[in-house]
């Protein structure tokens, strides 16, 4: 899996792609990335790459000719890369669209700046993603974050896929309550069931802890979620229960 950045800021780059999941992925050769400096592809010696708005307005909007150039660029050594504008005017990101991402063998990302990008570069991406209903300063920890989301998808990137299997969101729900030693601290005591060695016992516990925290914290995502007729049954006594505590 190839993944590639344009951004006006290389540099913040540098620690998050060295170390942790990522570095190793990279060292291992199990996803390739390349950090692009937009200002590579400008033509002036001060290498610009921004510029006042037409009609007014404060801040600055980036040029063209150089998103564009850098566009051009990848996709004349790869014609399939996946070109995505991280904007908030894009489909917001989920897990259901990192699965979607996972299928492409080249993503490449337009991190934008300071007022946004001039509207023409639209025209040469293929995509439009947004990570939520919140202002960044930039581009770069959007991709940071897609990278770092679809990547854990890519094979042998993550050491037990177990793990990704149940991460929050794989399977629609919120992901069930962790614990670890010690088994007891300060009085919080881990529940027995965990201590118990009894694995289906266990299953079935953290699968109801998932529904209980998704339909408390997230109940949006049980409208999508992957449910059994059980899990149905379960939801709704626990229902039925809170409609009566709310009567007394």
């Amino acid at each position: 899996m190839v993944f590639t950045i344009l951004t006006l800021f290389p540099e913040f780059f540098t620690s998050p792609l060295q170390t942790s999941i990522l570095g190793r992925a990279i060292k291992q050769g199990k996803i390739k990335v390349n950090v692009v400096n937009i200002r590579d592809f400008t033509t002036d010696k001060h290498k610009v790459a921004d510029d006042t708005p037409y009609g007014g307005g404060a801040g600055m909007v980036m040029k063209p000719e150089p998103v564009i150039k850098a566009i051009q660029n990848v996709k004349k050594d790869d014609p399939n890369a996946w070109v995505i504008m991280l904007s908030p005017q894009g489909r917001v990101f989920s897990q259901t669209v990192t699965k979607e991402l996972i299928q492409r063998t080249h993503l490449v990302f337009v991190c934008g700046h300071y007022e946004g990008i001039d509207e023409r570069v639209r025209l040469f991406v293929d995509d439009d993603i947004s990570l939520g209903d919140f202002v960044l300063s930039g581009g770069e920890p959007a991709a940071l974050c897609i990278v770092d989301a679809v990547a854990r998808l890519v094979p042998g990137v993550v050491g037990k896929w177990q793990s990704v299997e149940e991460d929050s969101f794989s399977h629609g729900l919120l992901e069930y309550p962790q614990y670890t030693r010690p088994p007891e601290y300060e009085g919080h005591k881990v529940p027995e069931i965990l201590l118990s060695g009894h694995h289906q016992k266990i299953a079935a516990w953290r699968r109801k802890q998932a529904l209980l925290r998704t339909l408390i914290l997230r109940p949006d995502l049980l409208l999508t979620a992957q449910l059994s007729e059980q899990d149905k049954v379960f939801l709704k006594n626990i229902c039925e229960k809170i409609k009566r505590a709310c009567k007394k």
